[in-house]
């Protein structure tokens, strides 16, 4: 999913002027290079917030200061940890220069791998020459993949690639009637996508349902693509796994994966038919168990009332209590099943830790939060085993009743807490 970071600057920009923004394009170097994609990049927009300026009374006081990061080496041409950081900040050398390089020379080796940055020298200068082929060529690849899964009788029966209104919701975008990602998809759906709607979707990203198999998408990585054909890739949900196409994608590749797919797919339907009434019973209740039964993604609870600044306001001061989570004084461990029943009990559980599960990747626990029966459910449904700041063997880490009624604490910092 890529943000319009154009719409989401303009926005925050008419509440705090002031605003420095840092964009996450890890994913998205290769964007730059496409007339369509780049519209969605923190630095084009950062050019056009300028323009928007000149003739926005809403604007008129904004600065436009805008950092972007890319790893380079994931979707375009570089070593491993080849990365940049961009930089558009009218106020950098006035604010920011001195900060910024004292804080990169913190954070990077005085002797370099000269290597990487050889490399990253390299793949700009491709980059320069050759992006825009090499990028329309990742997007037709892509969008042939897709066509070749959904026209296919004996895939489209077991794989689908999930379309644009599975994944973001029709209150978030302008051409709800229209799918630019469907076989029969043209550019001009895709400009416009990319040029209104909210969110939409990353063309050279397709996310390939495997639900109805009955297999979920961790055993499809590990048992059929990586064991058995030696596909490599990195994302998966409960059912689903992410296959991207980049600048080096062939179509000799394309063609491998779609025969891989084909052999997996054959094999299933032949399980099938020859399985006995039980097991094809047990198949289609896994199918329906990973199509229509999965955990849904817990939303935010809150903080506790002891971490926050003002009652009665979402936002809470989680400094203090990441700070105070050192002291294994202040917490105490639950497995999740007695979490489970505490929680049935009406007791008030706080979370001490950041945990977060992989994939997605991102917190559903941050230090404060109060702990839900949503949540717990979630995790417990959860089908990957990599979960960050969790050890089953020990259980959750929690803070104890003394912080929950705590009065006066000093903070890391040495100022007064007023919480209460």
């Amino acid at each position: 999913i890529v943000y319009n970071p154009q719409m989401v600057m303009e926005e925050v920009l008419k509440i705090k002027p002031d605003m420095i923004f840092l964009w996450d394009e890890a994913w998205f170097a290769f964007a730059s290079f496409s007339p369509y994609l780049r519209s969605r990049t923190a630095m084009f927009c950062a050019k056009q917030l300028q323009k928007v300026r000149e003739t926005s009374s809403d604007l008129k006081n904004a600065k436009i200061r805008v950092y972007a990061t890319q790893s380079t080496h994931k979707t375009l041409s570089s070593f491993r940890q080849g990365s940049v950081i961009h930089v558009f900040d009218e106020e950098f050398e006035m604010k920011s220069e001195n900060s910024f390089h004292e804080a990169y020379l913190t954070h990077i080796s005085t002797s370099p791998n000269y290597q990487i940055l050889a490399s990253l020298d390299a793949g700009r200068r491709q980059a320069e020459f050759e992006g825009f082929e090499l990028t329309e060529r990742a997007v037709e690849m892509a969008m042939s993949l897709r066509h070749q899964i959904a026209t296919h009788p004996l895939l489209s029966k077991f794989f689908h690639v999930l379309k644009i209104n599975e994944i973001v919701p029709d209150t978030n975008r302008v051409h709800t009637s229209q799918d630019f990602l469907n076989t029969d998809g043209t550019w001009e759906r895709q400009g416009e996508s990319w040029g209104k709607d909210e969110f939409t979707l990353d063309p050279t990203k397709v996310t390939l349902c495997v639900g109805k198999t009955g297999i979920d998408g961790t055993t499809f990585r590990n048992k059929y693509l990586m064991d058995q054909f030696g596909i490599q890739i990195n994302k998966t949900s409960p059912n689903t796994v992410l296959f991207m196409t980049n600048i080096g994608t062939t179509r000799s590749s394309v063609s491998y994966l779609l025969s891989v797919l084909i052999k997996i797919a054959e094999k299933i339907e032949h399980d099938l038919k020859s399985a006995n009434k039980e097991s094809q019973k047990a198949i289609a209740n896994r199918a329906n168990k990973l199509m229509n039964e999965t955990s849904p993604l817990p939303s935010f609870t809150g903080f506790h009332d002891s971490f926050r600044e003002i009652p009665g306001i979402v936002g809470g001061n989680m400094r203090d209590a990441y700070y105070l989570s050192f002291d294994e004084a202040n917490c105490k461990y639950l497995s999740l099943s007695k979490t489970l029943t505490a929680l049935k009990n009406n007791e008030v559980i706080v979370s001490a830790n950041f945990v977060t599960p992989y994939p997605p990747g991102f917190p559903v626990l941050v230090p404060g939060q109060v702990v839900s029966l949503e949540i717990i459910n979630f995790l417990l449904g959860l089908d990957v085993k990599e979960i960050h700041g969790y050890v089953p063997e020990i259980g959750l880490r929690l803070f104890s009743d003394k912080i929950l009624n705590r009065h006066h604490l000093p903070t890391a910092f040495g100022r007064g807490s007023k919480n209460k």
